[in-house]
């Protein structure tokens, strides 16, 4: 089976429908394609894991449903993007899931679908206990291994003798399931589990770092425990070379695979003389007969071991450094190609670089700048005021028509009478402000103040108009207001 199948564009048809862009994501994310999830979909939900107005139990429960599904393909996928949101997404998102009672119940799980579908169930039910034992070993000690400080002043290296005897052993359980994947190059056959494996080399190698500098901390302590923590330590100290056996036959399949050489830490083994020692002293804590050994022996052979673990530890810090310096290159070329794009988007369109706000633009190297408009300015005489209000009544005619003033409203004392309509082929009123309000003393009439069509002389019962009187503004607004008609045609309400 290759490509989406038209489940997969039903269902994620139908998160889009009702809205949710987490489930949507997630269900594309692990479709039945036969290839590991999509970096932009992970970098999506990734993001999602980072904003505090995401729900990360509806995260995460959307990931659990998507377990349930028969075809191992989309199961095998569900779990690689749960751990790669546990491994690079926030901190909430593990946190969350170590508070669960319950993760993945994959335990019976089989797809009878095939021949491939029997082979990787194997695969699917060893990965799904690991992610399970890593949420475990987050609730019992609070942190993620794979992610704490490490060095001469980290977290395994200083912590106290009684804490230390509790946590080696939460390390060992995890690595052991990790260890229990047991996969041959051979079988990387398909890029899903070629991710999953991916995903697990790189918590591998952190995660015994982090065991190797517990043991680093255990060995210069061990001299100076009491009988009973010298008998638990030592007894961590076998289980530790034994598992340094195991990760070493881990990493050979990495290399088998193409992962770099660079990318796969060396592994130093410490003396055997210095378990020799470790069962020495802890005889003769117990009363038996040893053979007598100086202290500067016993320096000698646990410096050695110490010198040998810590070269250990130095190159899984070369291991990190690296990835970081590649993550850094790639986020590099990222942004220098978007860089690219958009001088290629303004060399087609120039004219987006600029502002249309603004009121300067540089275009072609030159400043235009258009001249300010002084809103509040104070006119220079009454005559600009005048010729501004004349013309906004010559805009009236672009108008609706106004409907004729209805006569019992009045103003002032004085009923407003109708006007009759203006002629079609009119130009607007031409109306003499000054003359209206008195800053004419030779307008006393409305002759003198309107000029307008012949018929605007008379009322429509043949009346003549009021006289205005220039002291007398609200006589003079009353009487312009019944013998106006402010536009022409219709009238409108």
């Amino acid at each position: 089976m290759s490509g989406q199948s038209i489940t997969d564009r039903i269902t994620a048809a139908q998160h889009s429908v009702t809205g949710s862009a987490i489930s949507k994501t997630v269900c594309k994310a692990t479709t039945h394609e036969i290839m590991g999830p999509k970096k932009k979909h992970l970098d999506y939900l990734i993001q999602c894991t980072n904003e505090m107005n995401v729900n990360i139990p509806q995260l995460a429960d959307t990931l659990f449903e998507r377990t349930t599904n028969t075809s191992w393909v989309v199961v095998f996928k569900s779990l690689t993007a749960t751990h790669h949101l546990m491994v690079y997404g926030n901190e909430r998102f593990i946190q969350y899931l170590a508070s669960r009672n319950t993760l993945f119940n994959l335990s019976n799980f089989l797809d009878k679908s095939g021949l491939q579908g029997y082979d990787m169930s194997t695969f699917i039910r060893r990965y799904s206990r690991y992610l399970n034992e890593k949420a475990v070993s987050y609730r019992q000690v609070a942190f993620d291994f794979t992610k704490v400080k490490r060095g001469s002043d980290g977290v395994m290296r200083t912590v106290n003798t009684e804490k230390l005897l509790k946590t080696i052993p939460i390390i060992q359980n995890q690595m052991d399931v990790l260890l229990d994947f047991n996969v041959n190059a051979n079988e990387l056959t398909n890029g899903v589990i070629n991710a999953a494996f991916m995903l697990l080399f790189k918590d591998a190698i952190r995660l015994f770092a982090a065991y190797n500098e517990g043991i680093i901390n255990l060995l210069e302590k061990y001299f100076d425990m009491k009988k009973v923590q010298c008998k638990e330590g030592l007894d961590i100290y076998k289980k530790f070379l034994t598992r340094m056996t195991r990760i070493s036959e881990f990493l050979k399949v990495a290399e088998q695979v193409g992962i770099d050489r660079g990318d796969i830490p060396d592994l130093s083994q410490a003396p055997s003389s210095l378990l020799d020692a470790l069962e020495q002293h802890l005889a003769s804590l117990e009363g038996k007969k040893v053979k007598d050994s100086t202290a500067a022996s016993r320096a000698s052979t646990l410096s050695s071991a110490v010198s040998s673990l810590a070269n250990t530890g130095i190159s899984f810090t070369r291991v990190d450094e690296r990835e970081k310096q590649a993550a850094l290159e790639e986020e590099q070329a990222r942004l220098k190609a978007l860089k690219e794009q958009r001088l290629k988007e303004l060399q087609k369109n120039p004219a987006t670089a600029t502002t249309d706000s603004s009121p300067v633009s540089t275009v072609g190297g030159t400043i235009n700048s258009a001249p300010a408009i002084d809103l509040f300015s104070t006119p220079s005489s009454t005559n600009s005021n005048s010729k501004a209000a004349n013309d906004l009544l010559d805009l009236q005619p672009a108008f609706q028509q106004p409907l004729p003033l209805s006569t019992t409203n009045t103003w002032g004392g004085f009923t407003a009478s109708p006007t009759p309509q203006q002629p079609q082929n009119s130009q607007g009123l031409n109306v003499d402000f000054d003359s209206v309000f008195g800053n004419n003393t030779n307008a006393n009439n409305l002759d003198s103040t309107v000029a307008s069509s012949p018929n605007q002389d008379m009322t429509p019962n043949g009346q003549q108009p009021h006289k205005l009187v220039s002291n007398d503004l609200d006589s003079s607004l009353a009487n312009l207001v019944g013998n106006l008609g402010i536009g022409n045609g219709a009238p409108k309400k």
